[in-house]
């Protein structure tokens, strides 16, 4: 089973990683800044398949998106996750949904710190249905319930932060992407959506506290989220299985 699941992950790997490649592309561009539909350097159109692992322009060879390797690293992550986590074939194509939409969320808001809506959204809005999809097939509608509350309840949350503390609080990019986070977690019971914002929490000091012994932040700068929430839930979840 595990064999046949590899090799099903790995033939999925090769067809998703150019689309979400170009995913990269065209939405890690600054905040207010139109979405990308062509090569800042020479103008080449770009689509998936015309960009490469190596992450250069097809024309001028310019760097393009994200850095080499790193959407199908990224993926063989992804993939790892999915295999491990253990739920019946609604859940884990649930966890398979969120996981393909966190690859490019990660990689867009380390490039330029924005989580856009065209991928938070839909994120969670088929993480949501699938997961519904599970309630409706299996266990009942409790955990579907308890996961809606968790993930209208998280991104709320977030959001407040942003209302009351401005740009010390989250953005509403992390509020959107906390919404499929919220519910995933929030699926395997309240104590994974805990022990999930723990470990978002832990990740994102020590990393920040590295970064500043380093000398390569402020005390004033304020790094990207959206990386950290998505290891965080990741790790939550290979707990939970």
């Amino acid at each position: 089973m595990m064999k046949s699941l590899s090799v099903l992950g790995i033939l999925r790997l090769v067809t998703v990683a150019p689309v979400l490649r170009f995913a990269v592309a065209r939405y890690g561009v600054p905040p207010g800044s139109p979405t990308r539909s062509g090569c800042a350097g020479c103008g080449a159109p770009i689509g998936p398949a015309t960009l490469g692992p190596a992450g250069r322009c097809p024309a001028c060879r310019g760097r393009l998106g994200a850095p080499p390797a790193a959407v199908e690293l990224a993926l063989v992550a992804a993939l790892a996750v999915l295999v491990l986590v253990d739920g019946t074939l609604a859940e884990r194509a649930a966890v398979a949904w969120w996981l393909a939409w966190a690859v490019p969320l990660v990689l867009v808001d380390l490039a330029v710190r924005r989580l856009p809506d065209r991928l938070t959204l839909p994120a969670a809005a088929g993480t949501v249905l699938l997961l519904g999809v599970a309630a409706a097939t299996g266990v009942g509608s409790g955990p579907w319930l308890r996961a809606l509350a968790a993930g209208a309840g998280l991104a709320l949350a977030f959001a407040a932060t942003t209302l009351l503390f401005g740009r010390r609080g989250f953005g509403l990019g992390d509020a959107k992407l906390a919404l499929s986070v919220g519910a995933l977690l929030g699926w395997y019971g309240w104590p994974t959506l805990v022990v999930g914002l723990v470990l978002t929490s832990v990740l994102s000091g020590v990393v920040g506290l590295a970064l500043l012994l380093a000398r390569r932040v402020r005390w004033s700068s304020h790094l990207p989220f959206g990386p950290f929430l998505v290891l965080g839930t990741a790790a939550a979840l290979l707990l939970a299985a």
